[in-house]
């Protein structure tokens, strides 16, 4: 448990913390995390800081310096890596400093030629100490050596005895071997590394019953697709250089209160339903709907995908239609009203019904047990990612509870919250265990809240969720793209690729797919969410009507670079444009940059100086650099000021691998 007093040196206001220490802070395997904490004391003595990591088999790893903030006082930050999955601690060691104290005072008294003789008889002591400290090996005892020699050397002249005493060698072996004293610890703190997928990914959703759909041209009839035929929307997310294909619910429809082409209450026989509105006489959330296939089909599926480097991720909606096996079994489930009818899902003034919500506080361990037992059915079918539906309208200790038993056993298993809704509630989710989360990117358009979400994503809530920006999803059209045309695509497709390590794209962006239901509505006409789409992919490609090259393009760049793979290192540079912003991304462990110039403005060329943050670049403000632009392949030299052009209609955006330096 943490600690509760104060100690020695006094060590507070610790983050990473999520519900005060009580949950694990989010990590991953592979991506450095910032450690930091207000260190302080009485007095003028010097003090120094670490962070201890332990592993997930209890091992304590070497420790790590923690560097004093330039500007804000007593603040001390380390980053930290885990490398290998599963439940670690993190403890901050902060300790009185002997010879950080000498060295400062030495600095000046020496200089001043005050109490000269007695500032070099410490330095021996300490360094004597310094030699009696285990771990040294040959050459820092010969450094040591040195220093020892000097300090006792009394012939030697007074600046070169303490210039001897200043060498940077000598400095980085005391470092390397500090003298502790007055030692306070606190922690140990929890934090959960994830493997890799949970924070990198670009993700494809399509409905199977789409691919593969063909329309009678005589008679209008829509023939479903099938997991055989959808295979060809594997190979196309592969070939588009995706890592996951997502699929809306695949179970049965139900045909009570069935909706109709865009959302009408008035269906024809020939109409298909939301897959949202689970269950049938065919069965549940545990089968799969006739036409798409049978298990057997769905496994060569998944088999499908993973020979071609794609995980499947499933769709988790709890909820039921009105013929789902659950409403005449588990009546418990759900919830009668006064005049003994079951009430169906409402978000006012929207109607939804087909779909019953499912009520947690009639039967929770009931309803627990089976929700665990088709998450798990799912899961030896080859499901290791599930996107869940509307997580928010359900109990925080449900997911807490569910979660945390899936990572007991599976911790591979991947979750995204699907949540958009207040900042606590989605904050909650990814505290108690939700690997990503959905986000509010899409309806952040505009200079000044694209920047602001940038910085709160990777910096203030990045030990609490993980954010994966969709550009689109079949609920969510934004007017961005209603009426910014093709550059428009391009826009959001480079801030979300770029801007995130988990990005998403819902099947029909890449054919510019941009009419709403009606004017004001984030609907698209003839939504896929109550009707198969018949799309027709190769003459779109053979036209050149596609932006799957582009969205290739951006998937190999952010293959190519380890820092578009990480979260939290994301600086917002300042431009002198309304609607042009620049962001740098940078990897501490490969020393991988890349900046990101992007205008914001799909109708028209932008204009404006970009000043860079060059210290958040690793560059003194007067270096020069070479940047290779990964879209135009063409190579710049910049400094902390550089013009930028964009031409929306051409290129709305420059993505620099900085090169040299």
């Amino acid at each position: 448990m943490p600690r509760t007093s104060v100690g020695r040196i006094p060590i507070m206001d610790v983050t990473p913390l999520v519900d005060r220490g009580r949950l694990p802070a989010k990590a991953t395997v592979g991506e450095p995390f910032p450690v930091t904490a207000r260190v302080f004391r009485e007095g003028h003595d010097r003090l120094s800081a670490e962070v201890v990591l332990t592993d997930p088999s209890g091992t304590r790893r070497d420790p790590v310096r923690m560097e004093k903030h330039p500007t804000v006082p007593d603040l001390h930050t380390a980053w930290v890596t885990p490398d290998a999955e599963g439940a670690w601690t993190f403890e901050i060691r902060a300790w009185s400093d002997p010879i950080a104290t000498w060295e400062h005072h030495a600095d000046v008294k020496i200089r001043a030629g005050v109490d000269v003789d007695l500032m070099f008889t410490e330095a021996r002591l300490l360094l004597e100490r310094v030699l009696r400290e285990p771990g040294l090996d040959a050459r820092d005892t010969e450094v040591l050596q040195a220093g020892l020699a000097a300090a006792t050397d009394t012939i030697r002249p007074v600046e070169a005895r303490l210039a001897a005493l200043q060498d940077p060698e000598l400095e980085q072996v005391l470092h390397d071997h500090p003298l502790r004293e007055l030692v306070s610890v606190d922690g140990p703190f929890p934090a959960y590394a994830d493997r890799n997928r949970a924070l990198v990914g670009s993700w494809y959703e399509f409905f199977p019953r789409s691919e593969g759909a063909t329309e009678d041209p005589a008679t209008g009839r829509v023939t479903s697709g099938t997991f055989r035929t959808a295979v060809s929307g594997l190979e196309r997310a592969a070939a588009m250089g995706f890592d996951v294909v997502y699929l809306p619910p695949i179970h049965p429809i139900g045909e009570v209160n069935r909706k109709g082409p865009n959302n009408t209450l008035t269906p024809g026989p020939e109409d298909t339903g939301s897959p949202w509105a689970i269950g049938s006489k065919d069965g549940g959330h545990d089968a799969i709907h006739p036409d798409l296939g049978t298990f057997e089909d769905f496994d060569a599926f998944v088999a499908r995908a993973r020979e071609l480097d794609l995980e499947i991720a499933l769709d988790l909606a709890l909820q039921a239609a009105p013929d789902h096996p659950w409403v005449s079994e588990h009546p418990e489930f759900f919830t009668t009203r006064a005049d003994g009818t079951i009430a169906y899902a409402e978000n006012p003034p929207k109607k939804y019904q087909d779909i019953y919500p499912i009520n947690f506080d009639n039967d929770p361990e009931g309803i627990y047990a089976e929700v665990l037992r088709v998450v798990r059915l799912w899961m030896s079918h080859g499901v290791r990612i599930f996107r869940v539906d509307n997580p928010h309208t359900k109990p925080l200790e449900f997911w807490e509870r569910l979660l945390g038993e899936i990572r007991e056993t599976d911790p591979d298993v991947i979750f995204l919250s699907e949540a958009f809704t207040r900042p606590p509630m989605m904050h909650g989710l990814g505290a108690i265990g939700y690997h990503q989360s959905y986000t509010y990117f899409t309806w952040r358009t505009e200079k000044g809240e694209v920047e602001d979400y940038l910085r709160e994503v990777s910096g203030e809530s990045d030990h609490l969720m993980r954010p994966n920006f969709f550009v689109n999803t079949p609920d969510i059209l934004h007017e961005f793209l209603q009426y910014g045309g093709p550059p428009a695509f391009k826009i959001r497709a480079v801030l979300a690729a770029m801007g995130s390590p988990s990005w998403g794209v819902y099947s029909g962006y890449e054919l510019f797919e941009h009419v709403a239901v009606r004017p004001g509505s984030e609907e698209y006409l003839d939504s896929e969410k109550y009707q198969i789409r018949v799309r027709d992919w190769a003459t779109a490609e053979a036209s050149g009507q596609t932006l799957a090259p582009y969205l290739t393009r951006l998937n190999e760049i952010r293959r190519a670079h380890p820092a578009l793979q990480q979260l939290r290192d994301l600086t917002v540079h300042h431009t002198d444009d309304d609607h042009t912003i620049c962001f740098s991304k940078h990897d501490r462990i490969t020393g991988d940059t890349v900046i990101v110039v992007l205008n914001l403005d799909p109708h028209n060329t932008r204009e404006t100086t970009v000043h860079l943050n060059m210290p958040a670049l690793g560059l003194d403000w007067g270096d020069s650099f070479v940047v290779h632009d990964e879209l135009s392949d063409q190579t710049w030299t910049w400094h902390a000021h550089d013009y930028v052009r964009l031409d929306p209609h051409h290129e709305p955006a420059h993505i620099l691998a900085v090169r040299e330096v």
